[in-house]
């Protein structure tokens, strides 16, 4: 198998996905000595075009898991966009340190299903989008490093005769989404939450706006969210100000009840 190109394909609205993605596309590109393109999906303009792949690309595909499976706004964009061409794949998925449940058996169906060959796999834990205490600062070293040996057995499975045989990737790819708990251990339903902007510190620099995968948020008024939002937390972590905030009494009690329960190191894992 000839591999002459290296793709990092990914969603990432806090940047942890784009740091694991471009960590091992850097690492394999050492390797098999292949050039590395970009196409990032993250804002609604870059959605407007999808490039295309063939047999001798190695396509690392990275998402972010939310409640437990990939982000469900972006599933159909994914699913009827992306045509594989018989080019390999690695699906990637980060975690906030609870768990990726089906996410990562998700991704890899939905590539395998658009004529992706899988070759590797990988669930990165990474700093939870809602929270500075779970997983902070990951990836770290050990993930990385994880990471690395990665690349390494995924260069040993392209250059043998085995580098498309079945893979066992942990879940279930056609289970529900996981529901969220609050601190009393019932379900907390937020999803109508959207932030809200402390007009004190507000400057109205329109990061927040420019950053927003689902392009929810007034560019003309960044207090005013006119769409989905998904709780990606792009617009509270990138905000200079730190103006931007949740506030949702059900929102605030899953994020205690995941910084009260989840604070164990949760393993990176790598299949190959």
């Amino acid at each position: 198998m000839n591999i002459t190109r290296i793709w990092k394909v990914y969603f990432s609205p806090t940047g942890n996905t784009d740091r694991a993605v471009t960590y091992l596309a850097e690492a394999l590109s050492e390797k098999l000595k292949c050039p590395i393109e970009k196409y990032d999906f993250t804002l609604p303009m870059s959605r407007e075009t999808v490039p295309s792949f063939s047999a001798g690309d190695l396509v690392i595909f990275g998402t972010p898991v939310y409640a437990g499976k990939m982000p469900n706004k972006l599933l159909s964009f994914v699913q009827n966009s992306f045509k594989g061409n018989e080019a390999a794949a690695i699906p990637l998925v980060t975690f906030g340190n609870r768990s990726f449940d089906n996410g990562l058996a998700e991704l890899t169906q939905v590539l395998d299903d658009g004529g992706f060959r899988i070759v590797s796999a990988a669930a990165v834990a990474s700093q939870h989008a809602f929270s500075d205490s779970l997983a902070a600062g990951r990836p770290d070293k050990e993930d990385l490093k994880l990471l690395s040996e990665l690349a390494v057995k995924t260069v040993q499975r392209i250059e043998s005769e085995s580098a498309f045989s079945l893979l066992s990737i942990p879940g279930d790819a056609e289970a529900a989404y996981y529901r969220p708990l609050g601190l009393n251990g019932q379900p907390a339903v937020f999803l109508k939450a959207k932030p809200k902007t402390d007009t004190t510190k507000c400057t109205d620099c329109g990061i927040c706006a420019q950053n927003c995968p689902m392009g929810s948020i007034n560019p003309a008024k960044t207090s005013e969210v006119t769409g989905i939002c998904i709780k990606c937390h792009a617009c509270v972590n990138k905000c200079p100000e730190d103006a931007k905030y949740f506030d949702d009494p059900a929102f605030l009690s899953h994020k205690a009840m995941l910084e009260k329960n989840f604070q164990r190191r949760a393993e990176t894992l790598i299949i190959v």
